[in-house]
């Protein structure tokens, strides 16, 4: 029972506690079961913070491990093995901190059958956690599956008119990668003797000078990249998000955006990047591209789009495709500015999906042309949109400007993407989010009253409303005004998975 005491293991599996609680409430009591829930959830995010205090930062390798003995059979072992470094500790924060943010925003939002809302999002927040802790390919693989179970239902029960089809197509989806990836996790797994990530490390470059010619090792890591590109989404694996998007409760999309995302991005660092190298240099030009279509692509389809919801899912294939061009810059800037950018991106669009729910809680319509004049009704939520919406196009002084920024630095001058035009052009990419989202604000807030501010009595954010969004405008700003605590905790994990790699 040692493994239970582990700061990793407690993090990972508190929010069970909450959900034990609530399985015993009585489905009536709304209120108090979202306490418990919020309660829960905060005491998980103390916990987060606990386990940073006792994170080193110029310890480059995997820290407070929890490994034991979980799975032997025919001479196998697998591992319940958790550990976090540099590259992970920041979506483990980033998980922790949303997910109360997630919990208070359903408030008034979410009516019908709290408990098992509730329920469904704590597991879930069980599954985000333990994907970016376990370091047994294995164990990761069950977090990894398990995260879709709780959020097909946070889609298909809560969702919008089309629900169903949004949650069956975002399950199918992610699950036809997942399967590509576990053949190759099997595969690896029976020619390294072990599911353990830091000793597939070490056994892997013995192998790949015998066993594993360079065909193989490309399959693999496109084996790989199959289930993390769907759950980037990485153009033009990207369909299911809009759908996703659009039909999850408000606290489902700010989640989905937020952590859920970034299980893609991370899994390219953690995986790909760190057991195929000589694929991953090979693979870099071509990830480029897709990166650079795939900014390009998703900013001017969020032009496009007349539903504000859909514009910022759209907006999300735009700006993890910076975060992709970073990781296969492959160089320190591009790869720290990727993973500061995962956060920014929770942060900044987690922001834009609680206001769009909160204004959508009194309209019910999220059609753009239907809003106008909003900053004189409602000030506060105007103003805090538009500092969203700054964050969001990557305005100096906030956070996005930080990571692309940073991004485009490691692009231009990558020798494993080797040409600097990818980064030209998607530097347009920060220009056009620029266009749509100002096109945005000064259609909703600005100009002329619209049909909905005519025939609706709007309110102003309210107490709860404004202690939701406030904690995530502080940290835009922290990240814009004074990056390095951030960039110092990436730094030594970066350097030490780059230096692994034939460049």
């Amino acid at each position: 029972m040692e493994f239970l005491l582990q700061p990793l293991t407690i993090l990972t599996f508190f929010p069970l506690v909450g959900v034990l609680v609530i399985l015993f409430m009585n489905s009536e009591m709304k209120n108090a079961i979202r306490w418990v829930a919020l309660a829960t959830s905060l005491i998980t995010f103390g916990v987060s913070l606990w386990v940073l205090s006792m994170f080193t930062v110029s310890n480059p390798d995997l820290q407070l491990e929890a490994k034991y003995p979980w799975i032997s059979v025919a001479g196998w072992n697998i591992y319940y093995y958790l550990a976090v470094d540099g590259l992970s500790i920041l979506l483990v924060l980033l998980t922790a901190f949303l997910t109360p943010i997630s919990i208070l925003s359903t408030w008034t939002a979410v009516d019908d059958r709290v408990k098992d809302f509730m329920i469904f999002f704590l597991l879930l927040e069980v599954g985000m956690t333990g994907v970016f802790l376990a370091q047994d390919l294995f164990l990761f693989y069950i977090f990894w599956e398990f995260t879709l179970v709780p959020m097909y239902f946070l889609i298909g029960l809560w969702g919008g008119p089309r629900r169903v089809y949004a949650a069956i197509k975002f399950f199918l989806y992610t699950m036809a990668g997942s399967i590509l990836m576990l053949i190759a996790i099997l595969f690896l797994g029976i020619k390294t003797e072990t599911f353990n990530l830091p000793t597939m490390l070490v056994r892997l470059p013995d192998l790949y000078a015998t066993s594993i010619n360079p065909q193989t090792q490309m399959l693999l890591f496109i084996a790989f990249a199959a289930a993390f590109a769907i759950k980037v989404p990485m153009w033009p694996l990207h369909s299911w998000l809009p759908d996703a998007h659009v039909e999850a409760p408000t606290a489902g999309s700010v989640i989905l955006a937020g952590v859920l995302l970034k299980m893609g991005t991370y899994g390219f660092l953690r995986f790909n990047i760190a057991l195929f190298p000589d694929a991953t240099v090979a693979a870099a030009p071509w990830i480029a591209l897709l990166a650079t279509i795939g900014i390009i692509y998703g900013a001017a389809v969020s032009y496009a789009q007349a539903d504000v919801k859909k514009l910022v899912a759209y907006s999300s294939v735009s700006h993890l495709g910076f975060v992709m061009l970073g990781l296969f810059a492959l160089n320190p800037q591009g790869v720290a500015g990727a993973i500061l950018q995962m956060v920014n991106h929770g942060l900044s669009t987690g922001a834009l999906f609680l206001l769009i729910g909160m204004i959508y809680e009194q309209t019910h319509t999220r059609e753009i042309k239907v809003y106008g004049g909003l900053w004189k009704i409602t000030p506060i939520f105007g103003t805090i949109m538009l500092i969203a919406s700054l964050s969001s196009m990557g305005l100096p002084g906030l956070n996005g400007f930080v990571g692309e920024f940073t991004i485009l630095l490691g692009a231009f001058g990558s020798k494993a993407i080797g040409n600097p035009w990818y980064a030209g052009i998607s530097a347009i990419g920060v220009i056009m989010a620029a266009v749509y989202i100002l096109y945005m604000f000064q259609k909703m807030f600005l100009g002329p009253a619209g049909e909905v501010t005519h025939h609706h009595e709007l309110k102003d954010l309210n107490w709860r409303e404004i202690a939701t969004v406030v904690p995530l405008v502080i940290f835009m700003f922290w990240i814009g005004l004074y990056p390095k605590p951030f960039f110092d905790i990436l730094a030594p994990a970066v350097e030490k998975l780059l230096s692994a790699l034939p460049l």
